[in-house]
């Protein structure tokens, strides 16, 4: 499947009077071999979003005591977004977009040689952004990842990166600074609200020193790699690719923090699934920075505490209205354990005229967020499910567990479907199933033996498909003596369990 070119910077897309203002991640003439430059491209573009979305999360365990914490926040001016038709799906639950650049004209030369970024201005591609959905009794959370290349359409610019909404409000916005990183938080919000159908609650951003700030004041986190990395410049161009996070790790457990985190936030090159597997990343890194947040280590060191909470009024760009306080209450029975994520599906990979992007389908978009939200079913209408023995299915992989097909396929079996097996052509983030017009009572029958989460998407298929994603999302096991899934399943893994890639 086509990627990225490994040498295509991160913001090659952007419209050339946002490079110009802000250095593109460039300036013209740079050696593409210089450190700088290579060290700061790299994909974290203020990947601080990421520790920012545990600390909202970890603001419900005793922050309200600290009362001008939402007066020291840095605001800016949005306009949240209300399409023409557009209903609000979730009502009282709480969505926030948490976003990245980097951002560094606030950023003195010894922080720049600190970070190894070089100081050429950074980018306003928002290469990182995730939506927190924070359910209205706050006992669980989602993390929804938003791939920086998904190729959409940004109201009133046409079909362009999602990572380029943010650059293209801003740079086409006069005013202040404010002024102009309110325009483009608007178009952002606006852009992922047409995408998703979710309504969109309030913004937060930060940036690239936001993120060593705050990941050294909470004194690290504990990150279990799966393998050994090496995302050096000079590793990577003996095998044949180009740039680099500077991440050097054995496989296993380590304490990170600063730099280091930003590294391993950040990295995509020789992942085994790209952005995807970055993606993956950094909702564990959240959810471990969350669980370090709310242990006591933190919140009874009042100087640890009183550190955090300095970093994060020094770090966050947030929207109108948005109140700590008020969140820190809905949120206060969270724990890590409760918290899941996933990336928002997309149909392929393909080059376009904006470069290598990640074509997505709103609708499967849109129908994926009602899923999660417990709603999914409602696409398949009112019919009747079908009865098993009348429905023929095929099972294919498209996730990372070897011989998941064939297993499936048993199961479904053993419940009375004709199921066949065999592998996907490319991984997965979503398991879905693939129904044409006619399909709707099959389709329903089949959803009745898998979790609520699965996708449904209405395409050409000629036979009922279920396609196993990288969400390891599988058809229940058959209880014994019983024609119905077992109602006894295991809870999910926290998403920082075991190791990562």
């Amino acid at each position: 499947m086509p990627h990225r070119s490994p040498s295509e910077p991160d913001n090659a897309h952007l419209p050339s009077h946002a490079s110009d203002e802000v250095g593109g991640g460039r300036h013209r003439g740079m050696a593409r071999d210089s450190g700088a430059w290579v060290a700061g491209r790299m994909g974290a573009k203020v990947l601080g979003a990421l520790l920012s979305v545990a600390l909202l999360l970890g603001f419900g365990y005793g922050w309200w005591n600290y009362r001008n914490l939402n007066q020291n926040l840095h605001v800016i001016p949005i306009s949240k977004p209300t399409p023409a038709g557009h209903k609000d799906i979730d009502g009282k639950d709480q969505n926030i977009l948490v976003v990245g650049n980097d951002d560094r004209s606030n950023m003195t030369d010894a922080e720049v040689r600190q970070l190894k970024v070089g100081r050429d201005g950074g980018s306003l591609a928002t290469d990182t952004m995730m939506i927190v959905h924070v359910p209205a009794n706050g006992k669980n959370a989602a993390l929804i990842s938003l791939p920086r290349d998904a190729y959409v359409a940004i109201p009133g610019h046409g079909m362009n990166k999602l990572n380029s909404a943010y650059a293209t409000g801003y740079t086409n916005t006069s005013g202040s600074s404010d002024q102009k990183r309110g325009a483009g938080a608007t178009l952002l919000m606006q852009t992922v609200t047409n995408l998703t159908g979710l309504t969109l609650d309030n913004f937060v951003q930060v940036d690239l020193l936001g993120f060593v700030r705050i990941s050294n004041a909470i004194h690290g986190v504990t990150v279990n790699l799966c393998n050994a990395v090496d995302d050096t410049v000079a590793h990577n161009r003996a095998i044949g690719s180009d740039g680099g996070s500077g991440l050097v790790l054995s496989a296993g457990k380590h304490e990170i923090s600063g730099v280091t985190a930003l590294e391993f936030v950040r990295q995509r090159h020789g992942l085994p699934n790209g952005d995807l597997d970055r993606a993956a990343r950094q909702r564990y890194f959240l959810t471990a920075a969350f669980r370090k947040i709310a242990s006591a280590g933190t919140l009874l060191n009042p100087g640890r505490l009183n550190g955090l909470i300095s970093a994060v009024t020094k770090s966050l760009y947030v929207g109108p209205g948005f109140n700590v306080l008020n969140f820190a209450q809905q949120i206060s029975g969270l724990n890590a354990n409760n918290i899941k994520g996933q990336t928002i599906p997309f149909v392929r990979f393909d080059t376009t005229d904006v470069g290598s992007v990640e074509i997505v389908d709103p609708a499967q978009v849109k129908q994926f967020v009602k899923n999660l939200l417990g709603s999914g079913q409602d696409v398949l209408g009112p019919v009747q499910a079908a009865d098993p023995a009348s429905v023929t299915v095929a099972v294919l992989n498209g996730g990372k567990t070897n011989g998941a097909a064939q297993t499936n396929a048993a199961r479904l079996q053993a419940y009375g479907f004709h199921a066949t097996y065999s592998t996907q052509g490319t991984t997965l983030d979503a398991t879905t199933i693939r129904y044409a017009d006619g399909m709707q009572a099959q389709a329903k029958a089949l959803a009745a033996y898998l979790p609520k989460t699965v996708v449904f998407e209405k395409s050409a298929v000629t036979q009922l498909t279920l396609v196993l994603g990288a969400d390891g999302l599988a058809v229940r096991a058959k209880a014994s003596g019983s024609t119905t899934p077992s109602k006894a399943t295991k809870a999910p893994k926290p998403i920082d369990a075991g190791c990562i890639n």
